[in-house]
């Protein structure tokens, strides 16, 4: 994943920092508590899946003071009469990743990445860094190079996606 989250920033010209975290904070609220940063700058990496044959799966990123729309834009977007947060399981099968450190950096370009138009309005965010032991910050603009990092991937800003 770090070696994505480098040639990202190469693509974009844009830099990123990487925090260490305790494994046992990695989750959202208990890392900006513990390490003193404000929920409205944090991201949280959320993998959602239509309920369909087949089954269809997205990668969203809202800001950590949101909720995921999941029953409306999120449906919506996937084409689906319903859907719902993936579990932990399918989680880690489809990224890699498991929850409190997921990213959207380094996920598999057949999964499009959505992010909410909220997150595009900050200087920087937090978010997963592959594993629950890590961190990134970086401009929201970081993000919107990954095309180039994972040939074929898709990333879409979406407004709506998220409600405060």
């Amino acid at each position: 994943m770090l070696v994505e989250a480098e040639r990202l920033s190469r693509a974009t010209g844009l830099a990123f920092e990487v925090i260490a975290c305790d494994p046992a904070l990695a989750d959202t609220a208990q890392f900006c508590e513990a390490y003193g940063y404000a929920l409205a700058d944090s991201a949280n990496t959320i993998v959602v899946v239509g309920k369909s044959e087949p089954r269809v799966y997205a990668v969203c990123l809202v800001l950590a003071d949101s909720r995921l729309d999941v029953n409306g834009e999120v449906r919506r977007h996937l084409g689906t009469r319903k859907a719902s947060f993936a579990s932990a399981e399918e989680t880690e099968e489809l990224t890699g990743m498991v929850i409190g450190g997921v990213t959207v950096v380094g996920v598999p370009a057949e999964l499009p990445v959505w992010i909410d138009a909220r997150v595009m309005e900050r200087t920087s965010i937090v978010l997963g860094g592959g594993g629950r032991d890590r961190k990134l910050v970086a401009p929201p603009a970081w993000l919107l190079g990954r095309p180039q990092a994972t040939p074929g991937a898709t990333v879409e800003v979406v407004e709506g996606l998220a409600k405060r």
